[in-house]
């Protein structure tokens, strides 16, 4: 029996799709529910499913545009696929492993050892929490080039190959636009030319986060099972700094202005296929440990490729941290139809006045960009002034407009 195996639909509007690539070859045997390829449009990468076990005939080629429910494969079930053994895992230590027994090296031509393999902390460190291993990262690297044998043998050969004259490469790497790339260019240009857009600046002294994050961070790990981030703080942050400032959270829907009492806030993130938002329901609802969760979850589904249309839609605000590439200071761009994003940059040291002292304290900038046609400069300016004072006391995201005294005292 064939069973065929048909595109399936992205979104509402899409009618065609790009097949971005196969993951196995023609002919190949295939498992059920295993991933045999993936599809790119302008809003989602969706993978294609073998329903059933068998030999898959691929009939599309990497690269071709495909319409929705076009059939790309079809499996023949008839043709038997042998069962995955599980290898069984030894339950004692490497001990009751006799010390005569022989390690046979890998040859030449596979992968090298882990140990042989140069990565930095922060490289091992996004591999630990992403769970690959140094095959996966060398698997999924591109091809090999002349220029890299070339560095590698000039590593080899010491600073006395320094001073041989290296050929000159002038090779080029050309790769088709994803669907995915052309749409967030057309909606960049269109925020660009349809929006009147404005960004205001501030600082915010991280010193009191830093110091809450430090104290806390292991009795925080120990019972939500996960690390405390910036985000989380800045996140509720301008959840409440929103409810303050309902404008801002608002967006133009033809001659209407619409202002969510909800707060569903877009966290920008940086993937092989281009930048998504994935967006966290409800922010006003959740407290840090949650929200940690949900941006962990939403940023690991995002570099995977794996994320729902759904979980992309529907965002009342966005934040953008360039911070942790380095950026001092920048002008996010809008995501409509949203009317405002937060910026967020890079933390450094530097002096600031404290009650006529100068102290060097741990700052930060931040952006706020905002369509000026919905968002007044005084709501602008007091929303992220807003922002600061929250950051740089946390505890009063806990009362709102009023301090802890106020609260207190019900004045």
């Amino acid at each position: 029996m064939a069973l065929e195996i048909k595109i399936p639909s992205p979104g509402e509007s899409i009618a065609e799709v790009e097949l971005a690539s196969w993951f196995v070859e023609d002919g190949a045997l295939v498992s059920k529910n295993q991933e045999v390829g993936e599809i790119e449009s302008e809003k989602a990468t969706l993978p294609l499913i073998a329903e059933q076990s068998g030999k898959i005939s691929i009939s599309v080629n990497e690269g071709e545009t495909v319409a929705v429910g076009q059939v790309v494969a079809t499996i023949d079930t008839s043709v038997e696929v042998p069962e995955k053994k599980a290898v069984k895992q030894p339950e004692e230590k490497a001990e009751t492993v006799p010390e005569a027994t022989p390690v046979p090296k890998a040859p030449p031509s596979e992968s090298p050892a882990p140990e042989s393999v140069k990565a930095t902390p922060v490289a091992r460190q996004m591999m630990e929490k992403e769970g690959l291993s140094i095959d996966d990262v060398i698997n999924g690297l591109r091809k090999i080039n002349a220029s890299d044998v070339r560095q590698v043998l000039q590593h080899k050969s010491g600073p006395a190959a320094a001073s041989v004259p290296q050929a000159i490469s002038r090779e080029e790497d050309r790769k088709k636009v994803s669907q995915l790339r052309k749409k967030i260019s057309q909606r960049l240009v269109a925020v660009k030319n349809e929006t009147a857009m404005l960004t205001t600046f501030n600082e915010a002294d991280m010193s009191e986060v830093i110091r809450i994050r430090k104290n806390y961070q292991d009795k925080f790990v120990e019972k939500h099972g996960i690390k405390l981030g910036f985000m989380s703080f800045f996140t509720k942050a301008v959840t409440e700094a929103l409810r303050l400032y309902p404008a801002v959270n608002s967006f133009l829907d033809g001659e209407e202005v619409v202002t969510p009492e909800y707060c569903d806030i877009g966290i920008a993130v940086q993937t092989d296929k281009g930048l998504m938002v994935p967006v966290i329901r409800n922010t006003e609802t959740l407290g840090l440990a949650e929200l940690e969760k949900q941006i962990a979850d939403l940023a690991a589904k995002a570099r995977k490729a794996r994320l729902a249309i759904e979980e992309m839609t529907g965002g009342t605000f966005t934040i953008s941290n360039g911070g942790i590439y380095g950026s001092m200071l920048s002008t996010p761009i809008l995501n409509p139809p949203q009317s405002g994003i937060l910026g967020m940059h890079n933390i450094v040291e530097r002096p600031v006045a404290i009650d006529g002292r100068v102290e060097v304290r741990p700052m930060m900038y931040l952006a706020l960009s905002y369509d000026h046609r919905v968002i007044d400069g005084k709501d602008s300016v007091g929303f992220l002034k807003t922002v600061k004072e929250f950051i740089e006391n946390p505890a009063s995201m806990l009362f709102g407009a009023q301090s802890p005294e106020q609260y207190l005292l019900d004045i």
